[in-house]
């Protein structure tokens, strides 16, 4: 197995740079023919999120069905604790939180814990986000 970085994975999405993303394309696509499926980590779906909302300028819907059909179609990527990421997409589309807080809670719920204690107020409103007063 091999990762890939957040680079690869956003050309292949985007598809903004013909070189890399046919590279990125056919490095994805041989996988799933090889049998040898590369790992997409939390960290780089984080990251990803970030370009494709900052960067590229996509809506969170956009940024979600891309995601979203990743996690469907895309048998030859395995996610980093893909029922988090499936939990934390939902989140992120119903409400007003950041994608980032949505992928951290969700994997600390997976991860054990009752909550996740924050400052901000968006994220305590979460399913199992807990307003840390001061």
């Amino acid at each position: 197995m091999r990762g890939l970085d957040t680079n690869v994975l956003v050309r292949f999405l985007v598809r903004d740079d013909p070189r890399q993303s046919a590279a990125a394309k056919r490095i994805i696509d041989r996988a799933g023919e090889e049998g040898d499926p590369l790992v997409v980590s939390l960290m780089t779906l984080l990251e990803a999120e970030w370009v494709l909302r900052a960067a590229v300028k996509l809506s969170k819907s956009a940024i979600t069905a891309e995601f979203r059909s990743l996690l469907l179609e895309a048998s030859n990527l395995i996610f980093e604790d893909e029922q988090a990421v499936g939990w934390a997409l939902r989140l992120y589309e119903t409400t007003n939180a950041d994608f980032a807080e949505c992928l951290m809670l969700a994997h600390y719920q997976r991860l054990g814990c009752s909550s996740m204690l924050t400052f901000d107020a968006r994220a305590a409103k979460l399913p199992g986000g807990e307003l840390l007063a001061v």
